[in-house]
């Protein structure tokens, strides 16, 4: 039923969880999956932003705890037999919801699979959910796993 499955991936025991299902689905459909690392903007440049240092910090932290990401679901593609084909992604310098879809939408995907942090009360509806975004604007099926 699925041939290309994404998944939005940030590092953290959600989205682990998620890619944990994310490669069992891969598995049983015969599917290819895509591992995505969104790196949101960079949250300081404005009026008064001189040293670009910062920002370089800011891209090294973020393009090392994408490696990290990635290499946990290469690990369990590999796990798997047979192996679950990968490709891994990284995109900068947009919301973790717009690189989601827009990925979704330039690759093809049939599903995409995206963890939840389980945030409730104050604190969801202050900062929103990005696996509720991704359902609200994803031209495909969107799995979202706790």
């Amino acid at each position: 039923m699925f041939k290309h499955i994404l998944l939005g991936t940030d590092g953290s025991a959600a989205s682990e969880h998620a890619a944990e299902l994310a490669v069992d689905l891969a598995r049983s459909h015969g599917a290819r999956l895509t591992a995505l690392y969104v790196v949101d903007p960079y949250p300081y440049l404005g009026v008064g932003e001189t040293n670009p240092m910062g920002f370089q910090a800011y891209m090294a932290a973020a393009q090392q705890h994408a490696a990290q990401a990635h290499a946990r679901v290469s690990e369990l593609c590999n796990k798997v037999q047979p192996a679950v084909p990968l490709e891994v992604r990284l995109v900068e310098d947009v919301t973790a919801m717009r690189g989601i879809v827009d990925m979704a939408r330039q690759e093809q995907a049939d599903l995409v699979v995206v963890g939840s942090h389980g945030r409730t009360g104050i604190s969801r509806l202050m900062l929103g959910s990005v696996a509720a975004q991704v359902v609200a604007h994803s031209p495909v099926p969107v799995l979202v796993v706790r």
